[in-house]
């Protein structure tokens, strides 16, 4: 079993493979995208701006890169930021996601008393049945950070959601592309059961 981390200079990588290396899986950082073909398993990272994080994923070819990787049917995991890029869009910026689960990302409205951005534990229910989150203890919680939020042009797409102010998509799910709005490195041992049940699929 192995584990590509995409590092294009966008997001927190490190913890991302300490947590590998905690469950004894093979994680290494990839710089070249025609590498992307490797590895069983592959993480799109991302923190920051959409349109930053988007210009960087084109500058670098790895937009292609992982748009072919994801019609090969391996696993594909975008967390946070890039779970948001796997979308068509983002009120954010102006430019082009990936595409790979249609969609778009828009901000939380302060106007509702909500603190933006959204910061600390929250819970997830899910919406559909799936392994990566089939066996969650009821007192899970996850570590979010996160100004913008994904709604899904197909709500079948939706894999769990988050109270906050409303419900909202905080994990999303098509074929072998998944996305998690929360840090699983940031979460802990559940973050680290998520990332276990992933990489078993």
């Amino acid at each position: 079993m192995t584990v590509g981390i995409i590092d294009y200079g966008v997001g927190n990588i490190g913890s991302l493979q300490n947590m590998f290396f905690r469950l004894e899986v093979d994680a290494s950082f990839v710089t070249d995208p025609a590498a992307l073909t490797a590895y069983d398993h592959v993480v799109l990272p991302g923190v920051g701006a959409f349109d930053a994080a988007a210009a960087e994923l084109q500058r670098t070819g790895f937009d292609d890169a992982v748009r072919t990787y994801a019609a090969t049917g391996k696993q594909l995991l975008g967390i946070c930021l890039g779970m948001q890029l796997l979308l068509d869009s983002s009120e954010e910026g102006v430019l082009s996601g990936l595409g790979l689960i249609s969609g778009t990302s828009v901000r939380f409205d302060p106007s509702m008393g909500l603190r933006v951005p959204h910061l600390g534990w929250a819970q997830i229910r899910k919406e559909r049945d799936h392994p990566i989150v089939a066996d969650l203890p009821d007192d899970h919680r996850f570590y979010f950070a996160h100004s913008y939020h994904v709604k899904c042009a197909d709500e079948s797409n939706v894999l769990a959601s988050t109270e906050y102010g409303a419900r909202y998509a905080s994990m999303i799910c098509a074929d072998s592309v998944t996305g998690a709005q929360f840090h699983p490195e940031k979460s802990h041992r559940f973050g680290m059961q998520m990332l276990k049940e992933w990489v078993q699929q």
